[in-house]
């Protein structure tokens, strides 16, 4: 089923991230970014509905944005100011409409890593 989801995995605490929020742009010519959609992770760490829907999904270049540092803090870890990870964003590509990306985060305070799922 074509469309755009994530999840996000804690490294921390080896657990979905429940709560995070999650916000979608869609990337344009400058340092334009056309907002898409916003979602908090459920407790499985994912969103309750695709970000985008096999009818929204277009190639073209996007920017996922994941609020890590307001997660932590709600977990009661106590993070420097500024936090090393504040705001985690994943910019990709999407090529072909009709397929479906699934972009993960794995994330810790100190990192995070990112790829395409299925």
């Amino acid at each position: 089923m074509p469309g755009l989801t994530t999840h996000v995995l804690d490294t921390m605490h080896g657990c979905p991230a429940a709560g995070v929020a999650v916000r979608l742009f869609r990337l344009a010519a400058g340092d334009a970014h056309a907002p898409l959609a916003a979602a908090c992770t459920n407790a499985d760490g994912r969103t309750d509905r695709p970000l985008l829907d096999a009818a929204a999904l277009v190639p073209g270049r996007y920017r996922l944005e994941f609020d890590v540092a307001a997660y932590y803090r709600g977990r009661g870890v106590t993070l420097a100011d500024p936090p090393f990870l504040d705001t985690v964003a994943i910019e990709f590509g999407i090529a072909d409409a009709a397929a479906h990306y699934h972009v993960p985060l794995l994330v810790s305070p100190y990192g995070y890593s990112t790829y395409r799922g299925s």
